[in-house]
């Protein structure tokens, strides 16, 4: 055989091996059906999902024993990988049109699996284009199907900013937030309900954290509205899912420092939160929370939103003054670490029930 034959007998076995290579890998795309998402997401017409509010996340059945992903992501996106129930691992989301590995070194086996956003959409958007599982390995739609579904509006409590940070005093860093710890999803895992976050840390109901004005021209009011956190006003059709009840926590950063909203504006902007919830939900349960961690006596305020309303369904809790521990309830920059939210929560827990008539149970609040 002569130079030139085996030079070209080279190329064919060299593009076949790569083919070969890439036939051992399955790709599913990212709105296939055996996967569920939970929170506000965009599906494109090549099958990608496209979400950034923090918490979102999807569930669904692997085999194969291991799983990748290819995404793209506009910043840079933490996630929690949960193999049957228990976290397997915290995966860093950067780069467009990168193949990252989310699962790997399990068994073979059937495992149910959820992924978790744990950071705000300030900080990335997540494009999720494929699944890449090995030939052998396949998803399938989980089973179970939970019955109850929470939806919570809020600030940087509500995001978990700083849960996992050691100290108050400790600068705040990405990797120390985690929506998971969050009293938030604490309330959800005890009553077993599906959740969505629409929260962004420094966001208030009528001014945001260290504005010079008193109102400020973007707050919860007009985020609550769109499809994603950043980067577009694109609105929310509000048909994907109806919760059960809608917990607000807002108000830390409106009072945060001067010039604070006069009481007339914080009732106006705190009114049309609810009166949009109003027209998309209809009359489910709200829960306004006085957290706190408010800065200001203004209690009057919110009892003046509630008056203005004058609504049965809409409830106003005041959360126990100076209720976190100094010395052990605070995470970075003096934000609740996990302790202080689990406190938080309990508090919370047994209003949800006597507004939703889901019942108290003896398990951890965790």
């Amino acid at each position: 055989m002569n130079r030139l034959s085996t030079l070209f007998l080279a190329a064919i076995l060299y593009f076949a091996h790569g083919a070969n290579a890439k036939s051992t890998d399955r790709e599913v795309r990212g709105d296939d059906a055996a996967v569920r998402y939970t929170g506000r997401t965009q599906v494109s017409d090549d099958g990608s999902v496209t979400f950034d509010w923090v918490g979102t996340y999807f569930e669904t059945k692997l085999t194969g024993g291991k799983l990748a992903v290819r995404l793209s992501d506009t910043g840079t996106s933490y996630y929690n990988v949960f193999v049957n129930g228990k976290l397997h691992r915290v995966v860093k989301a950067c780069g467009k049109d990168t193949v990252i590995d989310f699962v790997s070194g399990i068994g073979r086996g059937i495992h149910a699996l959820r992924i978790q956003k744990r950071t705000e959409g300030e900080f990335g958007k997540t494009t999720i284009h494929r699944f890449i599982l090995p030939m052998s390995g396949f998803l399938q739609k989980e089973d179970r199907q939970r019955n109850r579904h929470i939806e919570f509006i809020g600030n940087s409590l509500t995001c978990g900013y700083g849960t996992e940070g050691k100290h108050c005093d400790e600068p705040f860093k990405l990797e120390t937030e985690n929506c998971d710890f969050s009293f938030s999803t604490i309330i959800s895992r005890y009553y077993d309900a599906d959740y969505t976050l629409v929260a962004h840390s420094g966001r208030g109901a009528v001014r945001n954290y260290g504005d010079t004005v008193r109102v400020s021209a973007v707050t919860m009011r007009e985020k609550m509205l769109q499809t994603f956190d950043e980067g577009s006003k694109e609105l929310w059709n509000f048909k994907a899912y109806k919760p059960d009840i809608v917990i607000i926590n807002l108000g830390t950063n409106d009072f945060s420092v001067e010039p604070k909203p006069f009481k007339n504006e914080f009732v106006a902007s705190y009114t049309q939160i609810l009166k949009q919830l109003r027209q998309h939900y209809g009359q489910v349960p709200i829960l306004c929370v006085y957290s706190c961690t408010i800065p200001a006596p203004v209690y009057d305020y919110f009892e003046a939103v509630l008056t203005e309303m004058n609504d049965k369904d809409i409830h106003l809790l005041k959360i126990t003054e100076d209720l976190f521990n100094a010395e052990t309830d605070y995470g970075a920059v003096w934000h609740p670490n996990y302790s202080g939210q689990r406190k938080m929560a309990m508090e919370i827990i047994p209003m949800v029930s006597t507004l939703t008539g889901w019942k108290l149970s003896g398990k951890a609040v965790e």
